[in-house]
């Protein structure tokens, strides 16, 4: 198997890595390397620009006016643009966020949670233990679409990590210094009861000499690493310790720490993801997707100035359909940061084809720009070969520099240039293979999500239909099917949660006739006779929707044989989409046969279904 070395995904267009110790060096380098035919490149370099720039000239050369880091990503963009045959970008061309984040959750000890592509690329036997080339060689990946930081431990810090700003901070420090010339600044994730690992009897934000701790945490931290982007924080959340133990609010609990790195210029991201994970499943009055809004909206305006409130996309936890979480549309006063997550944890576990682009499409369409300020997604990257395990995945952490410089961006667009940059296809094949990623998450969510129904997942793992895999469970994750109907009624007349949402989306989902079908179910508790909107039944929806996805996996499996994929691509892309094909008929026949139990109801079709 072709090592990492030979496997740059979409920099294959690039004879050699061009290192440098700065950004345009870096740049001065990389143009250099392609632009081999004597096309010249000049750089005027300025500082006020900061990650912006403009690209000039023609025929003759270019020239790539920017700031410190803005030449090196109009460096980028201008190899990006040459190679795939587009126009170069006009104007001066600017982040949308200042912030661009990659969140991994890696382990100490090398694991990497919800990682579907090896063990972690830094981490092993609980310290730093890497190849230097390969990190540069991320970085080059990263800063060629505009990430500009990389949080590079998980969110859940566990004991090892804590060291990480104390006895290894000097290889922190080394490991910051190799991504430093692509423009990468590392956030680090900490644990809030941190200081009671060091001989505090107490975490409480509130205390004179916890914050004195974090004070003096903080000015070490940064004197070994004086451009760390800031720090990660998960708390009171899935048994995280937070400032709730001692009866304090989250702002006050994040603003402490906000107040300790404030002085160096340093981002306290809090994440939201706060909910009551151990409700009784008997209780109806509970519902999970409520709890970010009802949580934070008293707060907004409470946090400081450098705090960053990270939410998730939609409201329950990355499923493969969810509307956007009504916490982005309602906090105006607190900057806010989107969460996606690149690693396909209900999305197929880099096995089955997920391009998430249009989801990112979908999601910034509908906040508009607001009080977002930075975005944020978790980490596809692991050790093997190809970084990512499929090595299709690659075209979402592409496709996601790209959204998170430019909300605005074109998901077709921009996986057309990420095939042409890393597969020599001819026309029709580079047609085919895009053709397929963009219609892999239609595919995927007919044959496990329709009209959006979540987490009928094996519990645990995450891969592969279980419809009551968390029904019972203390989780808050419910289809709540049974003879009768199937669905949870979110609107005012149950949950509530529908009335979180402004007009008009508060009265479009509320009814429905008017909700979006691939809603139907989150929103609404509907008998299987329910008429859809094409006059066919809530049950023959269901039916069809899962014998049409699972063919359209088959015919997927066709389509990617016909591909001249170069080796070891073309043989591991077909292992994982005979998996995924596996995958689908599981899916079909579990899922179909649930609900036929329930309905009574045969298909119109005469399928088969194995009851």
């Amino acid at each position: 198997m072709a090592g990492w070395e030979e496997r740059r995904a979409w920099l294959r267009c690039m004879e050699k890595a061009a290192w440098g110790d700065t950004p345009l060096e870096v740049a001065k380098n990389e143009t250099a390397a392609y632009f081999s035919n004597g096309k010249t490149v000049e750089f005027q370099l300025e500082q006020e620009m900061q990650d912006s720039f403009e690209i000039s000239g023609g025929d003759q050369g270019w020239r790539v006016r920017g700031g410190e880091t803005g030449v090196l990503y109009g460096a980028y963009a201008l190899i990006r643009a040459c190679e795939a045959g587009e126009t170069v970008p006009a104007g001066v061309q600017a982040p949308s966020y200042a912030l661009r984040m990659i969140n991994c959750w890696d382990n100490m000890d090398g694991s990497v949670e919800r990682g579907y592509a090896g063990r972690s690329i830094w981490f092993e036997g609980n310290r730093f233990e890497y190849e230097p080339a390969r990190i540069r060689q991320l970085g080059r990946l990263l800063a060629s679409v505009g990430i500009n930081v990389l949080c590079v431990n998980n969110v859940n810090v566990h004991q090892p990590a804590q060291h990480l700003l104390d006895g290894l901070l000097p290889d922190t420090a080394r490991f910051a210094a190799l991504l430093r010339p692509f423009g990468v600044r590392l956030m680090l994730s900490i644990d809030f009861s941190q200081p009671m690992q060091q001989g505090l009897s107490t975490a409480d934000p509130l205390d004179a000499g916890v914050q004195a701790w974090w004070a003096e945490t903080a000015k070490r931290v940064w004197t070994a690493i004086p451009d760390l982007a800031g720090f990660l924080v998960k708390a009171d959340s899935e048994h995280r310790p937070g400032p709730n133990t001692y009866g304090r609010t989250h702002a006050e609990g994040a603003n402490m720490l906000a107040r300790a790195i404030a002085p160096y210029g340093g981002r306290l991201v809090w994440r939201a993801f706060v909910y009551n994970c151990m409700q009784d499943w008997r209780d109806k009055t509970i519902d999970r997707p409520r709890a970010a809004y009802d949580l934070y909206m008293p707060l907004d305006g409470a946090f400081d100035g450098n705090v960053i409130l990270q939410v998730k996309h939609g409201p329950y936890d990355f499923q493969v359909r969810e509307p956007l979480s009504p916490l982005l549309l309602g906090m105006e006063k607190t900057p806010l940061a989107v969460e996606f997550q690149l690693a396909q944890e209900y999305t197929g576990h880099q096995i089955d084809l997920y391009y998430m682009a249009s989801l990112w499409r979908e999601t910034f369409s509908q906040m508009g720009k607001g009080s977002v300020t930075a975005v944020a997604a978790v980490s596809n990257l692991g050790r093997d070969d190809c970084w990512t395990g499929h090595p299709f995945a690659m075209a979402n952490l592409f496709a996601y520099g790209l959204f998170a410089w430019d909300p605005d961006s074109d998901p077709e667009k921009a996986l057309r240039q990420w095939v042409k940059l890393t597969y020599a296809l001819p026309a029709g094949q580079e047609d085919s293979l895009t053709a397929m990623l963009m219609d892999s998450r239609a595919v995927y969510e007919r044959y496990t999500a329709t009209l959006g129904l979540c987490w009928m997942v094996q519990p645990n793992i995450h891969y592969g239909p279980s419809p009551y895999g968390y029904e019972f469970q203390a989780w808050g994750t419910y289809n709540r099917a049974d003879r009768n109907a199937v669905g949870i009624d979110r609107t005012k007349n149950g949950t509530g949660y529908a009335e979180q949402y402004p007009e008009p989306l508060r009265s479009l989902y509320a009814d429905p006739q008017t909700c979006p079908d691939n809603l139907l179910l989150f929103f609404h508790r509907l008998p299987y006779d329910f008429v859809m909107k094409d006059g066919r039944t809530l049950i023959q929806r269901i039916y069809d929707d899962h014998f049409q996805g699972c063919q359209e996996a088959e015919a997927m499996g066709e389509a990617l044989s016909a591909l001249s994929l170069p080796s070891p691509d073309r043989e591991e892309a077909a292992e994982r989409m005979q998996a995924q094909i596996r995958n689908a008929r599981e899916w079909r026949d579990v899922t179909n046969t649930f609900f036929h139990r329930f309905s009574g109801a045969e298909d119109r079709h005469g399928r088969t279904i194995y009851d």
